[in-house]
């Protein structure tokens, strides 16, 4: 699991990193970060994240404003020395809410409950979801897409879309000839209405047309790189959790 920590206190930092890893050892605390900025900044860079450990009062404000800065959809545990703000916690994506000094045990429970209600089976829930509907017949599978380009909206055909991605709070979709658009939906969303057996999704940021790839090569990690018949800037690794799936993807029925 990857985790991140997000408190202005050093001392409280690296406290709270040591519970969590005296919990769990297998969590990776990839990131801490100590305000409002830098956490912006961060996680406009969209990081592969599973928990989110965040200080409720940071030194430039509150942590609230950076759920109105960032599209936030990783689980936050908060962690603040007042009560005040329980209510407000669990209206952004909340797991648990944590009273410091952090007691080991309330700790311990705040991750299993974590695993109990987050933890996802190899990134393949939406092709899972799209799956049981075409099973029970009732699935539908959108031919187009409504795209934006400045002030003109058109539609796309989804057999000329190589591929989609996310980027801060908007997502693009990128046709065969590598033209981009603006979609009116989120990534997440987008994907369960395209068919898993033409698209498939990489990583948390992008999902690909199978007519796309050019070539698939192992990577770093045990991951796998894509290269595209159209040139991108974007993230065409396999994540490590999504590469099983990817592998049985690309061997059909």
């Amino acid at each position: 699991m990857k985790v991140i920590i997000i408190e202005d206190e050093i001392p409280a930092a690296k406290r709270l990193a040591k519970l969590i890893t005296s919990v769990d050892e297998s969590i990776e605390i990839i990131a801490r970060l100590d305000s409002i900025e830098s956490t912006v900044k961060y996680l406009q860079t969209e990081p592969l994240i599973d928990l989110i450990f965040m200080d409720i009062q940071l030194a430039d404000g509150l942590c609230f404003t950076i759920f109105e800065q960032v599209n936030i959809t990783t689980p936050v545990i908060f962690t603040t020395a007042f009560d005040k703000y329980t209510l407000k916690a669990f209206k952004v994506n909340s797991v648990d809410y944590l009273l410091k000094p952090i007691d080991e045990e309330e700790l311990s429970v705040a991750i299993e409950k974590y695993n109990q209600i987050h933890k996802k089976d190899s990134g393949k829930d939406y092709e899972k979801i799209a799956g049981l509907l075409n099973d029970l017949g009732v699935a539908k599978y959108k031919d187009r897409f409504i795209i934006k380009r400045g002030k003109q909206i058109s539609f796309i055909k989804t057999e000329d879309i190589a591929c989609l991605y996310a980027s801060g709070k908007l997502c693009y979709i990128v046709d065969n000839n590598n033209q981009k658009y603006l979609a009116e939906d989120n990534l997440s969303n987008l994907a369960i209405k395209l068919n898993p057996k033409t698209f498939y999704r990489i990583n948390r940021t992008m999902i690909i047309n199978i007519a796309a790839i050019k070539n698939t090569v192992i990577w770093l990690g045990g991951r796998l790189k894509i290269e595209l018949h159209i040139p991108t800037s974007e993230d065409t690794i396999v994540s490590r959790e999504r590469v099983g799936g990817f592998k049985e993807w690309l061997d059909g029925e």
